[in-house]
């Protein structure tokens, strides 16, 4: 274990006395502990109220509490008052809320017609911050919600007198831009549009948003405004830029962040092998992350510590909670009823209580998923424990955010999930302390995306060519050909039309990538669960798949893919399921190339994938393999986008300065690996989930005519996660060797190099091969050419 002094002296004394105790009896050469970090403690740094903001909301905001604010949010509301587009990245409990909170109330309060929109993510966040603003109780400011949760009678209200409405970007497609119209008062006034957690904001979900912001921004400069876009983030890199490509309108930054924060301890976490179950192909299996830490919430429980801990899933969530509770029950029984799990899919009165309860003290440790990692006024905590990375540096900074106590110090543990990305950031603390968090990726320019979205902007309203220049220029020019030659658009003098009856919006899912969803139905009741697109459907919803929904596990019992449905039976098995897939790729276009004089070329272009689900592992929450099932599945085609490397075989088997000794029989298993791993850890370079990308590798590829890698897109026409692996290759297969050095299995395991989604039961592999490979390909670096 490692330990950093930076910053000793600030008050972490809480936090190391709570990893004490969690350690407790733990002896040293077992630690899992693999980094200990001390984070300084920070001052609050306070602004004055500003001149234009009227007495009576500066009177209401300090007996909320808020005696001064805090220079990033004065910085924030004074350019937004000012007309100017922002964006405020700031860290967890740092106050967003009033930086946009200040000018729209001031602008509410001054002009008795003006109105303004706040959009989320998610029901929950807008709720919160509707009761935010709610609790001001400042005259004639009627705020009120709109959402699929708001009943029909309080509809006509809202469209007619809210001044501002509280809503999430799916209401906006499907209720309020295809009827306009109806909200024309509401339209002709509004002033500022607030985007709150704006990072989560990524990917093809991403450029869905950027796009309907695009047509957002359209419906109200048709009615004569001219709003202010106001966004919060957590810390992401480049904040300014990720606003721009949301609003397609110039954003300021504000980073300076002028919150108080406790002192931090944060420790990096590796649970150990198990000795008695062995995985895929025999391989070593970790204790979970979600056992570690149910394990490490009782024990806080105990030291009577306050925390939070952060579940990738609700059933997670939920069995870390009953896991706790399980362990408090051997030792302080009376302790068990101050564990619980929080969720989406409670009822709202159902979370206010758990949140009011964590306040109190009532409950002391809560089980969450991500559902309290956003805007949730829930900070100042003991302790917040991580089980496994969320997927970037800015949500697990926002996560650890949680904890902080001023004056005594608070902990943080990161626990790493059997996964290549995880365990490298357990052995390299610098990866996680002195990296700057990512830079969002999202491409509105997709054709794939952008040409769904023209057809609703042309049933909104006319499309022109000055809408085209908004929504990418040449791109969109080609995307409302293709509408119009296809009959959905109709060109006139003045513009293209839409031609249907019905709008288009219904067909356009806002958090998928198009094309027909499947909907998932409980066979007994004919309840419709939920839907999967059409990219997942093969690999989430076979017959067979334990499908979760809001907490409750489903399995399935036949896929009808040419009508979209897949029908379930509720069941909860003690397995989990996972499919196995066969990919294959081709070149279709290489967009940008770089080689080296020794036979590396890097490449990034267009490709289709074709791929089948052949079958399906069932494993137990240990990792144990029980069968392998097949499926007789149809082929899916998927045009998307992929960066490659190709190497001259002779580096491979060559045993002289610079080649990777192999023997021929070995390619094909080394380079397999190198590619699992890589796919874990482009995530640490890309927003992006290793769900979200899909890998080739082939000793000999009839497009390159050489030995080859691919990572590819998941989505069609491309997320942007491959451009940024071509980008930063170099990093990336850096990290990629580290983590399979870093773990400590013999011949490779879920930590390195094998993966939950090889479509050949991961094999062959080899882990030393993988290292021989990546070493060349890194001695590489300083021989290649610009692209």
């Amino acid at each position: 274990m490692s330990s950093t002094g930076r910053d000793r002296a600030y008050g972490a004394t809480g936090g190391n006395r709570l990893l004490d105790r969690v350690l407790a009896g733990t002896p040293p050469e077992q630690s899992p502990v693999r980094h200990v970090e001390h984070l300084a403690e920070r001052p609050a740094r306070y602004g004055e109220w500003p001149d234009w903001a009227p007495e009576r909301l500066v009177a209401a905001l300090r007996a909320r509490g808020t005696e001064r604010p805090w220079i990033h949010q004065l910085q924030a509301a004074e350019l937004a008052h000012s007309g100017e587009n922002v964006v405020v990245a700031t860290g967890t409990a740092s106050g967003k809320s009033l930086a946009y909170q200040l000018p729209v109330l001031t602008r509410l309060d001054l002009d008795s017609r003006a109105t303004a929109l706040y959009v989320s993510p998610t029901k929950a966040l807008g709720t919160d911050q509707l009761r935010s603003v709610a609790g001001l109780d400042l005259p004639g400011i009627r705020p009120a919600t709109y959402d699929g949760d708001t009943p029909g009678t309080e509809r006509d209200w809202v469209r007619a007198h809210a001044r501002w409405v509280f809503s999430n970007p799916d209401m906006l497609h499907h209720g309020v831009l295809p009827r306009h119209s109806r909200w024309a008062r509401f339209f002709r006034n509004l002033s500022y549009i607030v985007v709150d957690e704006c990072h989560t904001y990524r990917g093809v979900f991403g450029s869905h948003i950027a796009l309907l912001l695009r047509r957002l921004r359209r419906v109200a400069e048709h009615y004569g405004a001219a709003p202010v876009f106001v966004l919060a983030s957590a810390t992401v890199a480049a904040p300014a830029e990720l606003g721009g490509t949301l609003t397609g309108r110039t954003c300021h930054a504000v980073t300076e962040d002028g919150s108080p924060r406790g002192g931090r301890t944060m420790a990096l976490w590796e649970p150990p092998l198990l000795e008695e179950v062995t995985g895929e192909n025999g391989a070593p299996v970790r204790r979970s992350a979600g056992a570690e830490t149910s394990r490490i919430m009782s024990d806080l429980v105990i030291e009577s510590a306050r925390c939070l801990a952060f579940v990738r899933s609700r059933t997670g969530a939920e069995l870390a909670a009953l896991g706790a509770q399980r362990s408090l029950r051997e030792v302080a029984p009376e302790l068990v009823n101050r564990v619980a799990a929080y969720r989406g899919g409670y009822l709202p009165e159902q979370r206010r209580e758990l949140e009011r309860a964590l306040h109190s003290g009532e409950l002391r440790a809560l089980a969450t998923t991500s559902a309290l990692e956003l805007g949730v006024d829930i900070s100042g905590l003991d302790a917040v424990v991580i089980a496994g990375y969320p997927g970037t540096l800015a949500s697990l900074w926002q996560q650890a955010g949680r904890a902080g106590r001023e004056g005594d110090g608070a902990l943080v543990v990161f626990v790493a999930r059997d996964d290549p990305l995880d365990t490298y950031l357990a052995h390299n603390p610098g990866a996680v302390f002195d990296r700057p968090v990512e830079a969002t990726v999202l491409d509105p320019g997709n054709p794939h995306l952008l040409r769904p979205h023209l057809a609703c902007a042309a049933a909104e309203l006319p499309l022109d060519e000055r809408a085209l220049e908004e929504f990418g220029g040449e791109t969109a020019r080609e995307s409302v050909a293709r509408l119009t030659e296809a009959g959905e658009l109709r060109a006139r003098r003045n513009g293209w039309y839409w031609t249907a009856r019905q709008p288009p919006h219904r067909s356009v899912e806002l958090r998928g990538s198009g094309g027909q969803q499947t909907a998932v139905v409980e066979s007994d009741s004919g309840r419709l669960l939920g839907t999967v697109d059409p990219e997942s459907a093969h690999g989430l919803v076979h017959p067979g798949a334990v499908y979760l929904h809001q907490g409750e596990s489903f399995v399935v019992d036949e896929l009808d893919l040419d009508e979209g449905i897949a029908l379930v039976h509720a069941e909860d098995p003690e397995w989990n399921t996972s499919p196995r897939e066969e990919t294959d790729i081709a070149v279709l276009r290489t967009q940008r190339q770089r080689r080296t004089s020794h036979g590396l070329s890097i490449n990034l272009g267009e490709v289709e994938v074709t791929s089948r689900v052949t079958g399906y592992l069932r494993r137990m929450p240990s990792g144990e393999v029980l069968d392998q099932l097949p499926l007789d599945l149809p082929e899916r085609t998927l045009s998307t986008r992929a960066v490659w490397y190709s190497l001259d075989e002779e580096l491979l088997v060559s045993s002289a300065p610079g080649g990777a000794g192999l023997d021929p029989a070995r390619i094909p298993g080394a380079l397999h690996a190198a590619e699992h791993a890589a796919i874990g850890l482009l995530p640490l370079f890309a927003t992006c989930d290793r769900w979200d990308i899909g890998g080739v590798s082939t000793a000999l590829h009839p497009n390159t005519g050489e030995p080859t890698v691919f990572v590819h897109d998941g989505h069609p026409g491309g997320a942007g996660f491959a451009d940024r692996g071509f980008a930063a290759l170099f990093p990336w297969l850096a990290a990629t060797r580290e983590a399979i050095v870093a773990c400590d299995c013999s011949a490779g395991c879920p930590s390195c190099v094998q993966s939950p989604k090889c479509g050949n039961g991961n094999e062959p592999l080899d882990k030393a091969g993988a290292v021989a490979v990546l070493d060349v390909l890194l001695a590489e670096r300083t021989d290649v050419a610009p692209a």
